[in-house]
């Protein structure tokens, strides 16, 4: 009995001395301390360590952003479109001397007509600069965008073209031939073009990059890439296509979507835009006495001016708020 007394005494003992050891020996021995230590100088280096590299990533995406806004700028400056370059979207072959001759003809007919309306001259001066810079470039603008449309709707057919040209064997070249020769305008044309710069010696890439510089949409944009990535790197061409052809009409079904829920907005817009002028118009024929003051006096003509200014305001903000880019 006394040996397990004595036995259990010293497993006591011992396990006493473990957890002492344990509990004191760091702090004794200065394990501790230095640690601490260790942890007070490491703690601020990681911290700048942290902040160095958040500062370089910052630093690399403002780089790129630069870059990025630099290249934009670029490619703005370089696809800056003159009145020869309108001209050609529009799908006319006028010169430049035919184009300013148009603006001075109406410059001339549009003075003309208010002057012998208003009999004001700077009326007159103000209808003059609108004929000559105004009404030519919005004619150009206006065929440009029915005949952009005319594209993209044809588009995607003659990639169809293509695509079931290469997988039955034909050249790429041979495929470009049979749009340029049976395809709707103004696909017809565009891929005619193509191939006369690659019978000039131009590359076939080049030539379909010029296509987006003729047609500045995105499916244009996209078949040149398309066509530049496929030369470089290789790749099956007719599933590329055709998955661009999908994606083209998927893009023209959103669109129609969008403007066909659109339409009831717009609808909405035209009505609001329409109604003061159309009621100020019948009230002027009813009763003409009635609407005198507003041109005959400086307080009337300033109220036309600031009706004017925040009608033009509210038609532009609606107009934002019901167009859709897809």
């Amino acid at each position: 009995m006394e040996y397990g007394q004595i036995a259990a005494a010293i497993l006591a003992a011992i396990s006493a001395g473990g957890v002492t050891y344990a509990l004191f020996y760091p702090r004794l021995s200065g394990q501790a301390r230095a640690e601490q230590r260790r942890l007070e100088f490491a703690a601020p280096a990681a911290v700048r360590a942290a902040a160095d590299r958040d500062a370089q990533s910052q630093a690399r995406r403002g780089q790129v952003a630069q870059s990025l806004k630099d290249i934009e700028n670029r490619e703005k400056a370089r696809h800056k479109v003159t009145i020869e370059g309108r001209i050609e979207q529009a799908g006319l072959s006028w010169s430049r001397k035919q184009y300013w001759l148009l603006g001075v003809v109406t410059g001339i007919v549009l003075s003309v007509v208010l002057l012998v309306a208003s009999g004001n001259w700077v009326v007159v001066l103000v209808g003059f600069l609108v004929g000559l810079f105004g009404l030519p470039r919005w004619y150009l603008s206006y065929l440009g965008k029915k005949r952009m449309l005319r594209f993209t709707n044809e588009f995607p057919n003659a990639l169809d073209v293509i695509v079931r040209g290469i997988k039955s064997g034909l050249p790429l070249n041979d495929c470009l031939r049979i749009i340029a020769a049976e395809a709707q305008e103004p696909v017809k044309s565009e891929f005619r073009l193509i191939v006369e710069a690659q019978t000039l010696g131009m590359p076939l890439t080049e030539a379909a990059g010029k296509l987006f510089e003729r047609m500045p949409c995105a499916e244009a944009n996209f078949f040149g890439i398309v066509l530049a990535i496929q030369q470089k790197t290789g790749g099956n061409l007719a599933e590329t296509l055709a998955n661009l052809s999908r994606v083209i009409r998927e893009r023209r079904k959103m669109r129609d979507k969008i403007k066909a829920v659109s339409m009831e907005a717009k609808a909405s817009a035209a009505i609001i835009g329409s109604l003061p002028p159309a009621v100020a118009g019948l009230v002027y024929l009813t009763s003409p006495g009635y609407m005198d003051p507003l041109w005959t006096t400086n307080a009337g003509r300033a109220a036309l001016v600031g009706c004017a200014v925040w009608m033009g305001t509210g038609v532009l903000v609606m107009r934002k708020m019901i167009n859709f880019e897809i």
